[in-house]
Formats: C-alpha cells, sequence, structure tokens
C-alpha cells in the first residue's frame, strides 16, 4: 500500500484535554511533513438510538450533536493556532472510535491519538482506542504521551525483524524532519535461535555473544546511515529487557519509535510485549508501526 502525497496527517478527537494534546502535536507533525492535518471525532451516539438534537425549551445549540460538533471546531481551531501554516479540516464522523480511526488510517500519512480520553478509567495506563488502533492501524499510529519536547533524540527499538527495519526508516525520517540525532537500541537476553528448530546453548561466550549483537544492531543500521547522512545516530546495545531499557531511555527523547510485533511476537496478540509495556509506560510520545507505506509521489 502507499501514501498518496497529499496524504493527511489525521488526529482523533473527543473533547479532552488528551485529545486538545494530541491536535497541537498532529498539527506540528504534518508542519513537518508539508501534509494537511484532518481531525476526526467518531460520533458514536447514533448507534446507540440516542436523541441526539436540543430537548424541547433547550437553545438550538444543544444537544449531543451540537457538542460532538463543538470538539471539531474548538480541536481545528487549535491546530490554526499551533501551525497557522497547515491546510486543517474537521468532521464529525458516525461510527465507534476504533473503527472510525482505522477506516482514516487505510489514506492517512499518520495517525495521532491522545493516550487517554474522556471515557478512560481512572486505573488505566493508556486508552483502549489507542491500543487498538495502534496494533491494527495501516499507517503509523502516534500516541501523545509524556511531556512533549524540542529537544532529544529520536529513539528506536531494534531486534532484527522486518517490522524493526521499518521503524529504524521511520525514526530517521523523523530525526531528520526534526533536526535530531538517532539512538538506536538494540537489547537482548541470551542468544537468539537463527531459525526454526535452532537449539540454544545451556553455557554461552557473553562477550562473544554482545559482539555479535553489536553487529546485528550495526547491519540494521548501516543502510539507514547512508540514505540520512544528515542524521547522527548513536548505537546502545544493552543486555536486559527491552521493554525496560527502551522506557528508560525514553525519558530524555523527544519521541521513541518500535514496531507493532517483534520476532518473539504471538500471532494472537494486539502488540508485542516490547511494544505493548513501551505504549503504557514510555515518558515520551510513542509511534508504532504495524505496515509500512512507501510515500507515492508520482
Amino acid at each position: 500500500m502507499t501514501i498518496r502525497s497529499g496524504a493527511p496527517v489525521v488526529v482523533g478527537v473527543d473533547g479532552s484535554a488528551a485529545a486538545l494534546d494530541a491536535v497541537r502535536f498532529a498539527a506540528r507533525e504534518a508542519a513537518l511533513r508539508h501534509r494537511p492535518l484532518r481531525v476526526v471525532h467518531a460520533f458514536i451516539w447514533p448507534l446507540m438510538g440516542q436523541p441526539l438534537g436540543p430537548v424541547p425549551g433547550a437553545p438550538s445549540d444543544a444537544g449531543l450533536r451540537a457538542q460532538a460538533e463543538r470538539y471539531v471546531t474548538d480541536a481545528v481551531a487549535e491546530a490554526g493556532k499551533t501551525a497557522p501554516e497547515v491546510a486543517v479540516t474537521g468532521e464529525l464522523v458516525d461510527g465507534a472510535p476504533t473503527p472510525v480511526l482505522l477506516r482514516e488510517s487505510r489514506d492517512a500519512a499518520l495517525i495521532v491519538l491522545g493516550n487517554r480520553g474522556l471515557g478512560g478509567f481512572a486505573g488505566l495506563l493508556i486508552g483502549s482506542s489507542a491500543v487498538q488502533v495502534s496494533a491494527r492501524a495501516d499507517c503509523p499510529v502516534l500516541v501523545v504521551k509524556g511531556e512533549p519536547r524540542a529537544d532529544g533524540p529520536v529513539l528506536v527499538g531494534v531486534d532484527g525483524s522486518a517490522l524493526s527495519t521499518e521503524a529504524l526508516g521511520f525514526a530517521f525520517e523523523e530525526a531528520s524532519l526534526r533536526g535530531t540525532s538517532v539512538v538506536a537500541v538494540h537489547a537482548w537476553l541470551a542468544p537468539t535461535p537463527l531459525g526454526p528448530g535452532d537449539m540454544l546453548p545451556l553455557v554461552y561466550d557473553v562477550d562473544a555473544v554482545a559482539a555479535e549483537e553489536k553487529r546485528v544492531l550495526a547491519e540494521a543500521v548501516a543502510g539507514w546511515t547512508e540514505k540520512f547522512p544528515d542524521v547522527p545516530v548513536r548505537q546502545l546495545v544493552a543486555h536486559g529487557s527491552a521493554a525496560r531499557v527502551l522506557v528508560e531511555q525514553s525519558a530524555t527523547a523527544q519521541l521513541t519509535v518500535v514496531g507493532a510485533h517483534g520476532r518473539g511476537a504471538f500471532t494472537g496478540l494486539l502488540l508485542g510485549s516490547v511494544s505493548h509495556a513501551v505504549l503504557h509506560h514510555s515518558h515520551s510520545p510513542l509511534a508504532i508501526l504495524r505496515h509500512h507505506k512507501q510515500d507515492d509521489r508520482s
């Protein structure tokens, strides 16, 4: 699948403070990418059989639909203040949030979401829509969490899988747009099997394995440094949990990037264990890639 040259950055809004944070972030992303911004509110109430207009005797601008339209209007206005040079449109789309956003992802360059919405439960770290859309969207999904910062590197997790290669490419592109560096992280706990049926040694040379893991990371990064010679890169190989290392490093990053699934992901899971943990605990905004779509410049 390709991204049309005019494909928008899409941001989902629901009237919450987190959604307005996402709008501001999405406006800046659209400006960096020279793309339009599309603001979408998923209007679920028609599916619930609820009356949408004002009750008798109420002002004409009362009612659920009027309130939802204000969410979109306010978000469009906020985007315009954040990035006046970006063309911004807004739409109220009937449907539940996850299906609406997944449909939007088919023609979007990027989906931007707040980490929590109006319907979030106090005990949850992340909203259910953010989890489901991140796992199933047809374009990269950026979840705005932590304190957005203008400095710091773009952090990316690398595990040797095809999807982590795409995550590396996205990270280098973002770093180039932002005028910053990339920190590529590869964490390991034990020797990695090279193919189905491979037996792992019960005893192994830690130094030899560490050297091999450094080689794997260097090879993964090499092609992208050639494509983005303007982007400085630091390679970090750590012996430990990939999720823990990425969460720790995200504290000084302006963006963290991961693939939705790595080499060890189980087919039935929405997200791999690493991406799921980083989504919940990252200190920076997080981009999750499930599919890669090349720009169509023709």
